[in-house]
Order: C-alpha cells, then structure tokens, then sequence
C-alpha cells in the first residue's frame, strides 16, 4: 500500500524544480539536487542528501553534536569574547555586527570548543560556526583555538577542528591577521609535543583559516564537494585575467588530486575514521 507521503513527495520535488517555492518547516530544498527533503529524514543521516549526496552546511554544535560521544563534554574559552578594538565601523558599526551575530546564531563567537570523547576516547574538538560572520577569524576565534591546542598539549588530548570559513575578520584589520601566526605557532608546540591534531575542512575554508590552521593537520581531511582556498575563484580569475578555471577548481576532489589533502571522508564515515587515525596514533587497540 502507497501511503500519502510517497504520492506527495514525487509531485512536490516537481514543482521545486519548476522553481516554486518548498513548503515552510518540514521540508527544505537540496541545494545539490533541488529535490524537497524531509527535514527529520534529512537530520537523521545528518543532513546529507539521500538522492545526490550533497553534504549541506552545519552548525557549530549540531557538528560536535553528531561527532562526539554521548558521555560528559566541558566547553572551553566560555569567557573569550570578540572585542572591537579598533572601532571599526563600515555600513555597519563591528560592534553592532558582533551583537547581531551572536543574537542569530546564540554563539558568542564563531568558534566552539568542547573536550569529550570520540569512540571512548578522550579529545577536544573545536567546529567553526558559519552563520557568526562567515565564520571569519578574530581576535576571539584565535585565542580560543589556541587555548585548547594549549590544554590538548598540557592534558596529552588530540585535537580535532572543523573549520568552515571565509578567512580572517576584516573588521578587526591586522589583529585578525596575526591569528594566523597564532594558530600557526600553537600548532607547531603541539606538533613537538607529538599531540596529534586532525584538521577536517567542510564547506567552505577561504583566506587566513584554509592558509593556517585548515591546513596544518598531522592529517588534513575534506568532505566531499569542498570548496577552499586562499582566495575566491572570480578574484583569481579577474587578478589573473583568467577565462576559465579548471574543472572542479578549490573543490576537495581537486585538493586530493594535487596533494593538498590526504583524504575525502563523507560525512556519516567521518567519526568512525578519524577514531581509527587517532588510536592508531595514539597507539590504542582499534575502535
């Protein structure tokens, strides 16, 4: 017996194609396929599109959400706030952004960090919010990646970072910069330490974070259809006088063609991999 759903479905991801606009709440538009998904359905495999397998964007803690065990977790840097030094001011007062970004998305700044567990193994883990001003690189995001790479090397914890962003934070000019050598420099400690770090890229790393701490992974991983790099593909290819890029430019299965990472992981494998990559690291029985 056919029930009403799949009598619905069909017709509605029809007219989605036709341009018409999904029906509020319930349903969203792949933005792969186009096709009307059912939002529970879609949340179960983790907001991966069952048709076409796009992989759509995640918040901060819906990510640490899915990644890590359901046992205690302990968020770090609470108190690392955004502080608008410079007071900075374009359209918009920085100030005025920062306030509208932390009502929208109830982060106080684009990043969070939460010490749990992965596969029973104790970790930090640190997700880059995109919907806090692109995800963009401050003051604030520095100090808070640098704090737990600090505590991963003080506790012996591998550390684990999606990132998900545009680059560094205009508003904050040169301070914003400096994080990159921050980050950079904290990595390096944890790297003589041999305290592993695992850098996984999600759509999309652009400018100071995809040319600092996305990646300088002991292990850099992608998601499948990734866009990164330094710089957006329409300002190389205006600065270059560029026709055309080549085919799948930036993209993750581009990255991995030409060395820029070590592995494309989907998102449903992504915990169980990276459990497998740190006990071997770590030197533990497999998971």
């Amino acid at each position: 017996m056919i029930n009403w759903l799949d009598k619905l479905l069909p017709s509605l991801q029809t007219s989605v194609r036709r341009g018409s606009r999904v029906p509020e709440g319930l349903w969203v538009r792949c933005a792969g396929c186009a096709k009307a998904l059912y939002e529970p359905e879609l949340a179960k495999n983790m907001h991966v599109c069952p048709s076409c397998g796009h992989h759509a964007r995640l918040g901060a803690r819906t990510r640490l959400e899915y990644f890590l065990d359901n046992a205690p977790r302990l968020e770090l840097a609470t108190d690392v706030l955004p502080n608008d030094r410079l007071r900075f001011r374009d359209t918009k007062r920085y100030r005025d952004r920062l306030s509208a970004a932390q009502k929208k998305t109830k982060e106080k700044d684009a990043l969070v960090v939460i010490q749990g567990e992965l596969a029973g193994m104790p970790l930090v883990a640190c997700a880059f919010e995109f919907g806090f001003l692109g995800g963009s690189m401050g003051s604030a995001v520095g100090e808070k990646f640098a704090r737990a790479a600090r505590r991963c090397v003080e506790k012996r914890l591998p550390l684990v970072c999606f990132s998900a962003s545009g680059g560094a934070r205009m508003q904050e000019a040169l301070i914003s910069l400096m994080q990159m050598a921050k980050t950079a420099a904290v990595l390096a400690r944890m790297r003589r330490s041999s305290v592993p770090y695992i850098s996984v890229l999600t759509d999309p790393v652009y400018g100071g974070v995809s040319a600092s701490l996305a990646s300088l992974g002991d292990i850099n991983i992608a998601e499948p259809g990734v866009r990164s790099g330094f710089a957006g593909q329409n300002i190389i290819r205006d600065t270059l006088k560029l026709e055309q890029l080549p085919e799948g430019f930036q993209s993750s299965e581009f990255l991995l063609d030409h060395g820029l990472i070590d592995m494309i992981v989907p998102r449903r494998e992504l915990g169980a991999r990276i459990a497998s990559l740190l006990a071997k690291l770590n030197h533990l029985p497999m998971p």
